[in-house]
C-alpha cells in the first residue's frame, strides 16, 4: 500500500485518466471512479514504482547514506565531549572520516554522466543539506583550532599535545590525591597541602602551557600560528582556576629579588638626584661668597692703614 502522503494525488491523477478514457468527462469524479483509481494505484505500487521520485542511484543511495552516518557520529561526539571540552582529542577521527566521505561524494559520478551523484546530492534542491551540513562541521573544527593539537596529517595529537594533557592529568590527580589526605583534619576553606604538595607539578604544567604558547605564535608544530586548540585552553583554564580561586594558592615568584632590587634603585633615582643637585648648589654658593669675605678684609685693612 502507497504511503498516504503520497497515494491521493496519484489516486486523482489515475481516476482523471480514467474518466475521459470511458467518454464521461463531464461526470463528476464519484465513488466508483475513486475505487477503480485506488485499485489501479495499488497494483502500479506493486509493480515497483518508486515511492521517492526522482529515485536515487545505488551507487549515490550508498554515498549519501555514509556521509548521513558519518555526520551523525560526529555531532554525537562534539556534543557529548562539550564540557569539559575534549573536541580535538576524541572527534579528530570522525572529522577525518566525514571529510573523507564528503569527497567521495564531490568525486562520485566524473567518468560517468549518468550517474552524477554530486550533482543529485549536492546542488540539486535549494537548501544544500550535505554542503550546509559540511560548512557547519569545518567552521565548528576551525573555531576550536583543533589543527592546532594534532600533527601535520591529522591522524592523531601532536606530541606537545600528548605531552601537556599528561601534565594535566597528573595535576589532577595530585589535587584530589591531597584534598582526600587533608580533608579529615582540616577545614575544607584550608588546602595548604594541595598547595604545598602540587606547587612543583602546578609550575611543570603552567610553565609548558606558556612556552606552548610562544611557539604558536611562531607557528609551531602543526604550522597553524593561531590560538591553542580549545582542549588545551579549557584545561589550563580548569588548573588556574581551581589552583587560584578555589585552593587559592599562588606560585612564588623565582625573580622576585632583583625585581625588588630594580624597583628600589628606581624608587630612589629622584631622591638621589635632587640631593645631589642641592648639594652641588650649595657648593658653587660656598665659593661664590669667599672672595667676597676677602675683598672685604682687604679693604678694612687699607682703610686703617690710610688712617694710621
Amino acid at each position: 500500500m502507497a504511503p498516504v502522503r503520497c497515494l491521493p494525488p496519484l489516486l486523482l491523477a489515475v481516476a482523471l485518466a480514467l474518466g475521459p478514457a470511458a467518454g464521461e468527462a463531464s461526470r463528476p469524479l464519484g465513488l466508483e471512479a475513486l475505487g477503480e483509481a485506488e485499485e489501479l494505484a495499488e497494483e502500479l505500487w506493486g509493480a515497483g514504482l518508486p515511492g521517492d521520485l526522482p529515485e536515487l542511484e545505488p551507487e549515490c543511495r550508498r554515498l549519501l547514506a555514509a556521509f548521513a552516518e558519518g555526520s551523525a557520529a560526529l555531532t554525537g561526539c562534539l556534543g557529548s565531549r562539550a564540557r569539559p571540552v575534549r573536541l580535538c582529542q576524541a572527534c579528530h577521527r570522525h572529522y577525518r572520516r566525514l571529510l573523507a566521505q564528503y569527497g567521495n561524494i564531490t568525486r562520485a559520478g566524473n567518468s560517468s554522466e549518468s550517474h552524477n551523484c554530486a550533482k543529485s546530492i549536492l546542488t540539486s534542491d535549494r537548501l544544500q543539506i550535505v554542503v550546509t551540513l559540511s560548512e557547519f562541521f569545518n567552521e565548528t573544527w576551525e573555531a576550536a583550532n583543533c589543527a592546532n593539537c594534532l600533527k601535520n596529517s591529522s591522524e592523531g595529537l601532536s606530541n606537545s599535545t600528548v605531552e601537556f594533557l599528561d601534565l594535566f592529568n597528573k595535576s589532577l590527580t595530585c589535587f584530589e590525591h591531597n584534598l582526600q589526605g587533608q580533608t579529615i583534619y582540616l577545614s575544607p576553606n584550608n588546602y595548604t597541602e594541595v598547595c604545598k604538595n602540587c606547587n612543583e607539578t602546578y609550575k611543570v604544567l603552567n610553565d609548558l602551557y606558556n612556552n606552548l604558547q610562544r611557539m604558536n605564535r611562531q607557528g609551531g608544530e602543526s604550522g597553524h600560528s593561531a590560538h591553542l586548540c580549545i582542549d588545551v585552553e579549557d584545561a589550563m583554564n580548569i588548573t588556574r582556576k581551581l589552583w587560584s580561586r578555589t585552593f587559592n594558592c599562588s606560585v612564588p615568584c623565582s625573580d622576585t629579588v632583583p625585581v625588588i632590587a630594580v624597583s628600589s634603585f628606581i624608587l630612589f633615582l629622584p631622591i638621589v638626584f635632587y640631593l645631589s643637585s642641592f648639594l652641588h648648589s650649595k657648593q658653587k654658593k660656598r665659593i661664590l661668597i669667599l672672595p667676597k669675605r676677602i675683598q672685604s678684609n682687604a679693604s678694612l685693612v687699607n682703610i686703617q692703614e690710610k688712617y694710621s
